[in-house]
């Protein structure tokens, strides 16, 4: 890229998102239901004038737990989970050197819905296998400048191993930011500590999210300001350590005050290089000062791979230039790792009414994967060096119970057991599955089938794996790196549906490593087929489930996929669900669903825990007919609904509420009524 470029990292915005979320009731309530939205907030002082329409005005320094109301909404409830690095897909992927960020804008800075929305028009990442760390960015001097990632974000993210960062924001003047906000976030209260540091870290405790990325763009800083925004990095870091959190510097504020970007790492930005615990490196670099930089980093003890080099993908994205072996060099070790600046492009630069969610993920895989439709084969002569190319994937698949229905967080409906229970549009990433990182390798010596997330039919959720080809050869597709224990009653349960031909399926495991990047896992192949009275098989709305028992294997399980076989063509088969376990016990039911707010037809809905571990919580409503619409789903303890109406005749809405296990498998329901 241009090195001379200005990039100003300014504030997302995007149209509103309406959301369509649900909630239970069980006493008349005694508040109005307004929608939860992601929080954000002003370091301290307020703009003057008042805020614009849908706009709250904030102080950080003003926070309190116990007094947010819509902190139920908005605190992540998964952990982050443990990854590791399986045998690199293909040849040119590394572990241990570069590392990949991403700057995303998911929403607006206001009215960003806190759970999901009636559309499935999003920015549903799945490509978390490459990242190392997600930044939410946003703000504005109009609306706020701190931001807190929304709930279904960080979910999303932690089940794949990703740290998701909040941000901080001061802006440049020319985009509204005034020096007092800068000067609000680094003051120091009687005892000489930050009060705003001290802010941060408590909202990512209460929200669940990993810690801070620090951008001050505003200009007109002296010495004076430069050393206390230092002291406060510092304060930010130590505080944010000892609560498992961590601080990312972007290159703008230099040790003097001034905001000069410096497109390196030099003694305008170390001590705060050093202060924090990595930094995005300004897209001013050169192949020169990234390499100075990297040596910089090491002579401390620091790692160069904790420098982002920034690449401004907002425009362009995979048709970006770069001079990529300025920063992953392909016979050398990477120089720094990779900082994305907006890889949303890949839903934003697709016309309004083509963004299908099958297009966007077409998009986003020639971002993450290349122009080459398989990772194990990348085309050496794509001009954009994809991430799959340069960097490992990592798994987080290493425990029982595994299960997953390929759901990537949005559809055109939702289906339970192969059948639609709810016809309407949707996104809420916190349901989306631990899904195949490697999308899509394909091993076959014949013609290659097309290989997709379909949305047209699904076992569960809105989504399932759709291929579709002529199969004149036997197909092998990977699904999952794993580290998965075998004993002596693990199972693998399978759910496929043909829907035209026929084809002959084998479940391929691998209990050892590939002999070397690139190659293929040493696969035993078990038939689906019901051969036997062990085969347990349920057929539903065409959607066909088998348990096959992994008698005579041992140890671990280091890859899964499938192999396919066509006894008559072309082929299209899908995959619905995969689960791999030992028991498959259904959680409790969860306690005290109540609705705590209610305007008309829409709810605010709060319940306690379900005791033991949880998925998720999903909420139906019973018709009066006898059938159930599905309505929501969380993995929050709280649920928004809005625009509900009565039914003909019907004097009250009644609700079901299940607690959702990690194999799908529910509660006993939870039943509640809201009397219209």
């Amino acid at each position: 890229m241009n090195p001379t470029r200005r990039t100003v990292l300014v504030a997302a915005t995007a149209a509103a998102l309406t959301p369509s979320l649900p909630a239970v009731a069980a006493a008349r309530p005694k508040a109005g239901a307004t929608p939860p939205y992601a929080s954000y907030w002003y370091p301290d002082s307020l703009p003057s004038g008042s805020p614009g329409p849908g706009i709250t005005w904030r102080s950080l320094k003003g926070w309190r737990a116990a007094d947010d109301p819509d902190l139920a909404f908005n605190a992540a409830s998964v952990p982050l989970a443990a990854r590791f690095a399986p045998t690199p897909a293909n040849t040119t992927a590394r572990s241990g050197q570069a590392r990949i960020q991403a700057l995303v804008s998911f929403g607006p800075t206001s009215s960003n819905p806190s759970q999901g929305s009636a559309t499935a028009d999003y920015y549903a990442l799945t490509h978390w296998a490459y990242l190392d760390e997600l930044v939410f960015w946003g703000g504005s001097a109009g609306e706020g400048l701190i931001l807190a990632p929304n709930a279904p974000i960080v979910d999303a993210a932690h089940r794949h191993g990703v740290p998701v960062l909040g941000n901080i924001f001061l802006p440049p003047v020319a985009y509204g930011g005034q020096l007092q906000w800068t000067r609000d976030l680094v003051q120091k209260d009687a005892t000489g500590h930050c009060p705003i540091a001290a802010q941060l870290v408590a909202v990512a405790a209460a929200y669940g999210f990993d810690g801070w990325f620090v951008n001050a763009e505003t200009g007109g800083g002296n010495t004076a300001l430069g050393q206390a925004m230092l002291g406060f990095v510092k304060e930010l870091k130590g505080l944010a350590a000892a609560r498992g959190q961590r601080v990312t510097w972007y290159d703008a504020m230099t040790v003097n005050g001034t905001v000069s970007w410096q497109g390196a790492l030099d003694s305008q930005n170390q001590a705060f290089f050093q202060a924090a615990d990595d930094m995005f490196v300004d897209f001013r670099w050169s192949a020169a000062t990234l390499a100075s930089s990297g040596t910089k980093a090491e002579q401390p003890g620091r790692s160069r791979y904790e420098l982002w080099a920034g690449i401004d993908v907002e425009s362009n994205g995979s048709d970006t230039s770069v001079d990529w072996d300025a920063i992953v060099p392909t016979g050398e070790p990477h120089i720094t790792s990779i900082g994305l600046y907006r890889p949303e492009w890949t839903r934003n630069h697709l016309p309004a009414d083509q963004r299908a969610p099958e297009a966007f993920h077409a998009a986003d895989d020639r971002f993450w994967t290349g122009r080459s439709p398989d990772p194990s084969r990348p085309d050496p002569s794509d001009p954009w060096r994809a991430p799959a190319v340069s960097v490992a994937d990592r798994s987080t698949v290493t425990s029982l119970p595994f299960a997953t229905v390929f759901n990537t967080g949005h559809g055109l409906r939702w289906y339970e057991d192969g059948a639609v229970t709810s016809d309407a549009a949707w996104n809420h990433l916190g349901l989306q599955d631990r899904l195949p990182a490697r999308r899509w390798v394909v091993r076959t010596a014949g013609a290659r089938p097309a290989v997709s997330f379909d949305f047209a039919d699904a076992w569960r959720g809105g989504s399932s794996v759709l291929v579709d080809g002529a199969l004149d050869q036997p197909v092998v597709v990977d699904l999952y790196a794993t580290r998965l224990p075998v004993g002596v009653n693990t199972v693998v349960e399978l759910t496929h549906k043909t829907d035209a031909g026929a084809v002959n399926v084998e479940l391929a495991v691998a209990t050892a490593e590939p002999s070397g990047a690139g190659e293929t896992p040493p696969y035993t192949y078990l038939a689906v087929n019901p051969v036997n009275n062990s085969m347990r098989v349920k057929s539903v709305n065409g959607w066909q489930t088998l348990a096959l028992p992994l008698t005579g294997f041992s140890g671990t399980v280091h890859a899964l996929g499938i192999r396919l076989t066509a006894a008559e063509g072309p082929v299209r088969w899908r995959l619905g669900g995969l689960a791999v376990r030992d028991t498959g016990t259904a959680p409790a039911a969860p306690t005290g669903a109540r609705v705590t707010a209610a305007t008309g037809g829409d709810l605010r809905l709060a319940w306690n825990a379900a005791p033991g571990a949880v998925r998720h919580y999903e909420l139906h409503r019973l018709l009066p007919d006898g059938t159930r619409r599905f309505l929501g789903g969380t993995c929050q303890r709280a649920y928004f609904l809005t625009g509900l109406q009565p039914e003909q005749g019907e004097t009250a809405a009644r609700f079901e509420l299940r607690a959702v296990g990690e194999l799908y498998n529910a509660s006993t329901p939870v039943t509640v009524t809201h009397p219209w």
